[in-house]
């Protein structure tokens, strides 16, 4: 009998990938070949011995999710070098990834998941991970050090929700006097139920893509920071949504208790 399991699976089995969420990014953009094909799709069945290649350049990052954060930090010239680094919805570690790229000193990482983050940066003596967290409960004694940069990718939560969290754990640090904040806004996860149903999921409506970055900026400024701006990430995000990375920086400690 020929023994057959799902190609995200399949791939982790043989090393390809760490995490069968890498092996759909890479199955998204069509970088996966099973017997000479192009896969599109991570559930698709494949046997034991069936061929399975990669195609393209190697990655520069362990996620995707890195190149939309490497976009905004060129963009909005955000410095790195030497920063602490609090990355919210860790993850795989693409957030992570990037900034340590970028000369980071070092970062604390949070998610509510576990065993999800890139054996590279867990073997990163820069890389302080903790797993089963929900970043809505942190608190600045929390942290293994002061941050003055906070990134998050977080998903199925609106960052109204942790907003105030995520600027009352930042601090000041030697080197950078301010605390900013650099979040990725995802229009699935912040407009209403019956918006997200309609689209099946994919939301391109513009004027809901406006009505999610105003509702992020509002509870920015109810979380005493100030947003400088907001740029459209260069690649899609799950299923094909639009997404944003907002830029802001904190002036107020208006939040939750430290």
């Amino acid at each position: 009998m020929i023994v057959r399991a799902r190609l995200d699976a399949e791939m982790v089995r043989r090393g390809l990938v760490s995490s069968r969420r890498e092996a759909a990014e890479l199955i998204e953009i069509g970088q996966v070949l099973v017997k000479g094909s192009i896969a599109d799709k991570s559930s698709r069945l494949v046997a034991t011995g069936d061929p399975i290649e990669l195609q393209g350049p190697p990655r520069k990052f362990v996620g995707r999710g890195a190149e939309k954060l490497e976009h905004a930090l060129a963009h909005f010239g955000v410095i790195v070098i030497n920063r602490s680094v609090l990355d919210a919805g860790s993850s795989t570690g693409g957030f992570t990834d990037c900034v340590l790229q970028n000369g980071a000193r070092r970062v604390a990482g949070y998610d509510v998941g576990r065993n999800q983050m890139h054996e590279r940066l867990l073997a990163d003596p820069r890389v302080q991970q903790h797993d089963k967290i929900n970043v809505r409960h942190l608190k600045r004694a929390d942290l293994p050090f002061d941050c003055s940069l906070i990134v998050a990718d977080l998903s199925f939560i609106s960052l109204t929700k942790v907003f105030v969290a995520l600027a009352s754990v930042g601090s000041a640090e030697p080197g950078y006097d301010d605390v900013e904040l650099l979040v990725l806004v995802k229009p699935q996860f912040e407009v209403g139920r019956q918006d997200v149903a309609r689209g099946k999921g994919v939301i391109t409506d513009p004027d809901l893509h406006e009505q999610a970055i105003r509702d992020v900026a509002k509870a920015s400024q109810d979380a005493g920071c100030k947003v400088l701006g907001t740029v459209m990430s260069p690649i899609k995000g799950a299923d094909g949504n639009t997404e944003f990375v907002m830029h802001a920086i904190k002036i107020s400690d208006a939040g939750a208790p430290q």
